[in-house]
C-alpha cells in the first residue's frame, strides 16, 4: 500500500510502498478516503525538536482522516444500532489513545490521560491507503456526514471543545486567529447564538474566509485597533467570550483589553515562545482563562455530531474551510501549500 513515511530521524518525508497493516487484539482496520494535513504532520516533516523527542522512525504519519472499515480484529466487542462496528461502515477516528488505568482516565476524564499516545505520532498513522486503531477509538458517521467533513472531525473536535468552554447564546465573541480551527469555532459560536461574532488575523486571505461564513466583523488588527471595532459595533463594554486560537502573544494581549470584566477566555493557539501576560489586569476584571487541548472523549464528538447533524448551513460553513486538496503522491506540494498560509485546510483524497 501507499504511505506518507518519516523513514528515519531527520528532515524530510517519502511515499513509499509498504505492507498492509494486520488488525490485532481491540482494533480496526479502516481503508482511508480523506485525510486532513495538520500543523503536527510540517513539524514532523521539519524534524523540530519536538517532533524529536516523540517519534520513533520509520513509520507513518497522519491522525485526520476518514474512511470505511473493512476488517476487525478478534476481541473487539460490537455496540447495538448505529454504532455496531461492522465492515463497510464509514468512521473518523480519535487519534488519542489512552491508557485506561491513570487517574483521570478512571475518572471518566480520558483526554486528561497521562500517558496519552497519538495515531501518526507514536504509533503508524493515517496517510496511507490503510491504519489499524484501537476499536474503542472509532466513531461511526451516519449518511448526512460525507468523507470530507468526516476528515475535520478531529480540528473540528478542537473548536467545539474551546467553543463550548463558555455559554455563547446572546453574548459577543472574540476568536483572535482565522485559520481552519478559528473559522470552524466562529461558525460553532454562530450556530450555538453568539449576538456577534469578530475573528482577527494579519492574513487577508484567511479574513476572506472568515467572512465568507457571515461573521459579523473580521479584523487585521495591525491595521484596524480592536477598540475601534467595538466603538463601531456599539460594544462599550467589551467581549463576553474570547478564544484564542493564533498562539499569539499580541492577539492575547488583545483579548486582555477589550474583554469585559468577568469574561471566559479559552486559548487553544499553542505559543511558540513564552510571553509576558497583564495579570493585574486579569485579576482585577477577574478574567477565567481556560486552557484547552484536543477533544473531551466523548462527549465532544456527540456534541459535534448532534449539531452538524442538526444543520445544512452548520455543515456547509464547516466543509467551506477545506480550501486544497491533493493526491498522495502530490504530497509535497500540499505541505508546501499548508506552510503558505494562503490556504484553509488541506486534505488528501486516498480513495473514495
Amino acid at each position: 500500500m501507499r504511505a506518507l513515511m518519516k523513514p528515519h530521524a531527520g528532515p524530510g518525508l517519502e511515499l513509499r510502498e509498504i505492507p498492509e497493516p494486520t488488525p490485532g487484539v481491540g482494533e480496526v482496520k479502516i481503508r482511508v478516503m480523506r485525510a486532513g494535513l495538520c500543523g503536527t504532520d510540517l513539524h514532523i516533516q521539519d524534524w523540530d525538536p519536538w517532533s524529536a523527542g516523540m517519534l520513533h522512525p520509520p513509520m507513518v504519519i497522519g491522525h485526520e482522516f476518514y474512511g470505511e472499515v473493512v476488517d476487525i480484529g478478534p476481541g473487539v466487542t460490537a455496540g447495538d444500532g448505529r454504532d455496531e462496528l461492522r465492515r463497510g461502515m464509514r468512521v473518523s477516528v480519535e487519534g488519542h489513545i489512552v491508557c485506561g488505568r491513570c487517574r483521570n482516565c478512571r475518572s471518566g476524564r480520558r483526554q486528561m490521560c497521562i500517558r496519552t499516545n497519538s495515531v501518526g505520532v507514536n504509533r503508524d498513522g493515517a496517510f496511507a491507503d490503510y491504519v489499524v486503531v484501537p476499536a474503542s477509538n472509532v466513531w461511526a458517521q451516519p449518511e448526512v456526514i460525507d468523507p470530507d467533513l468526516g476528515a475535520v472531525f478531529d480540528p473540528l473536535g478542537n473548536a467545539v471543545h474551546t467553543a463550548l468552554q463558555a455559554s455563547l447564546v446572546g453574548e459577543d465573541v472574540l476568536i483572535t486567529g482565522a485559520g481552519p480551527i478559528g473559522i470552524m469555532a466562529a461558525a460553532v459560536a454562530q450556530h450555538a447564538g453568539a449576538r456577534r461574532v469578530v475573528v482577527t488575523d494579519t492574513s487577508d486571505y484567511r479574513l476572506d474566509l472568515a467572512t465568507s461564513i457571515g461573521v459579523t466583523r473580521a479584523v487585521n488588527p495591525t491595521t484596524t485597533p480592536l477598540a475601534t471595532v467595538c466603538h463601531e459595533l456599539g460594544m462599550t463594554e467589551g467581549f463576553d467570550v474570547a478564544m484564542e486560537m493564533s498562539g499569539s502573544p499580541s492577539a492575547m494581549t488583545d483579548i486582555i483589553n477589550t474583554c469585559t470584566h468577568g469574561a471566559k477566555v479559552a486559548m487553544l493557539g499553542l505559543p511558540k515562545v513564552d510571553f509576558a501576560i497583564d495579570w493585574g489586569k486579569v485579576i482585577t476584571h477577574m478574567l477565567t482563562i481556560q486552557g484547552v487541548y484536543g477533544r473531551q472523549m466523548f462527549s465532544t464528538w456527540y456534541q459535534m455530531s448532534f449539531m452538524l447533524q442538526s444543520s445544512e448551513a452548520l455543515r456547509d460553513r464547516i466543509r467551506s474551510v477545506i480550501t486544497h486538496r491533493f493526491a498522495p503522491e502530490e504530497w509535497a506540494e500540499a505541505f508546501d501549500t499548508a506552510r503558505s498560509g494562503q490556504c484553509g485546510k488541506v486534505i488528501f483524497e486516498w480513495g473514495d
